[in-house]
């Protein structure tokens, strides 16, 4: 069987529809995954998360930021931005359903021999440590203290990886690996700061999947998360977002030869 991987929708869900279209004319048989963000800054957020419920076995999801967003404003943990395109979902009479849903997806998924993740890794994980680590999280969110891990979720530190860090500060640290990161210096220090392409390193810091001895490189990595960084198909990594919600394009790549799908979006938000 064939499975497609698909990039940040961000609520571009007339793109969505067309994209699976032309999947189900390649292979109407096949298993689609999702990079993360379904929702937020496109135009029909509600629509998207029914859908890809709606898909059930068919189709399976990690979490986003964006996503993570969505459960922390629902309950009144995090103030929503100026840029949000979430009160559909808010409003709807099948919120608690959809956001129930949501909260029990996983952060980490192995399909194929592939990893898929939102944003990054820490050079110092193996895929088989990532999976562990996303469980860890994956249980909490699941569980019936999610609301009180929610509300110590967000901040910034620490920003690097230690086996000794327990507790909060471990879990955020391991969510903000796998839903934030795009560039990490040599040691695994992660940057917060800058959203350009890969030649636009910070100072000091390099994309996450070009550390050298990077632990996980013996897997082929799929993520989302970096519009700048674009469509980047290697032996070891498959980049996905390709700014659908920014007027670029909504993509799926075939896990099982690589060929690429894509639908041009119009642009919903300006960078």
């Amino acid at each position: 069987m064939n499975t497609f991987v698909i990039g940040d929708i961000q609520g571009c869900c007339d793109q969505l529809r067309q994209l699976l279209q032309l999947i189900d004319k390649e292979d109407p048989q096949a298993r689609v995954l999702f990079a993360g963000d379904l929702v937020n800054r496109g135009p029909k957020s509600l629509e998207t998360l029914r859908l890809v419920k709606h898909m059930g076995a068919r189709a399976s999801t990690v979490l986003g930021n964006h996503d993570l967003h969505l459960l922390a404003v629902a309950n009144g943990i995090r103030p929503a931005h100026r840029s949000d395109t979430l009160d559909d979902i808010l409003q709807a009479p099948d919120r608690e359903e959809l956001l129930d849903w949501l909260r029990h997806r996983p952060l980490a998924i192995v399909e194929q021999g592939h990893l898929l993740i939102h944003a990054g890794l820490f050079p110092q994980w193996t895929a088989a440590q990532t999976l562990s680590l996303a469980s860890e999280v994956q249980d909490i969110l699941r569980g019936p203290d999610w609301l009180d891990f929610l509300r110590q979720m967000y901040g910034n530190t620490p920003d690097r990886w230690s086996d000794d860090l327990q507790g909060v500060e471990r879990w955020r640290c391991v969510i903000n690996a796998l839903t934030r990161m795009r560039f990490c210096s040599f040691d695994g220090v992660m940057d917060f700061i800058s959203k350009d392409g890969a030649h636009g390193a910070p100072e000091g810091f390099l994309p996450w999947f070009d550390v050298a001895g990077r632990k996980s490189s013996d897997t082929t990595v799929v993520f989302g998360h970096w519009s700048t960084l674009g469509l980047l198909l290697r032996p070891d990594l498959i980049s996905l977002d390709t700014g659908c919600v920014w007027g670029g394009k909504l993509t799926a790549v075939s896990l099982k030869n690589r060929s690429v799908i894509q639908v041009d979006c119009p642009q919903q938000q300006r960078p």
